[in-house]
């Protein structure tokens, strides 16, 4: 019978194969975008800021403006993880309000056009971010959302927050940063209310 010898450098590269496995799923590579990952970073630096949840109306400036850095509410975690990476969302939704009002009308009726406040409500961001081709599917499969998307729920006159890149201990879905009415916090809020809205915008 022909004895049948092992090569040593096959059975070392197997190792190696087995542990490169092991250490990409033990600690997954980083595959985020820079944009993404500069939107969750700044959208998860909000949560250690003390911020008071106060939605009065404020006059600001305009382009960039923003209400005082210690007050805001769910929106204002949105608009300003976005400016971490110089997009206006005060401007965007504003310029496309003027030129398609009666789209937003449909969910918000206003009189007048105000840029103080119409990016900070979510019926205005949901009907910028469905005109801009961005809803993805409403499921029940945590795994369906993915850090940096946007989901809108149905709570009080509307509530929004960003998906980051935490996984939630056990489980196939990732926490979320919001602003629910404690300031911005970061917390498995996914399913803790009827999603109404899911988007995937100008983060790719």
């Amino acid at each position: 019978m022909k004895k049948i010898i092992q090569r040593p450098a096959v059975k070392i590269s197997f190792v190696l194969l087995l542990g490169f496995v092991w250490l990409s799923y033990s600690f997954p590579l980083n595959t985020l975008s820079a944009k993404k990952q500069k939107v969750i970073d700044h959208a998860k630096w909000q949560t250690t800021q003390d911020v008071t949840y106060d939605g009065s109306y404020r006059k600001i400036d305009y382009p960039n403006g923003d209400v005082p850095a210690d007050v805001g509410v769910c929106t204002d975690v949105i608009i300003r993880a976005y400016r971490a990476i110089d997009v206006d969302l005060q401007v965007l939704i504003h310029e496309d309000m003027v030129k398609n009002r009666a789209a937003y009308q449909k969910r918000k009726k206003t009189k007048v056009l105000d840029t103080n406040i119409d990016h900070r409500r979510c019926p205005n961001m949901i009907t910028f971010f469905e005109r801009q081709g961005a809803r993805q599917p409403i499921t029940k499969n945590g795994a369906d959302y993915l850090p940096g998307d946007i989901v809108f729920w149905d709570v009080a006159a509307g509530h929004v927050g960003i998906v980051v890149d935490d996984k939630v201990k056990g489980t196939n879905r990732y926490q979320v940063v919001h602003n629910i009415g404690l300031g911005p916090m970061q917390n498995d809020f996914l399913f803790q209310a009827k999603i109404v809205d899911h988007f995937r915008w100008g983060l790719d």
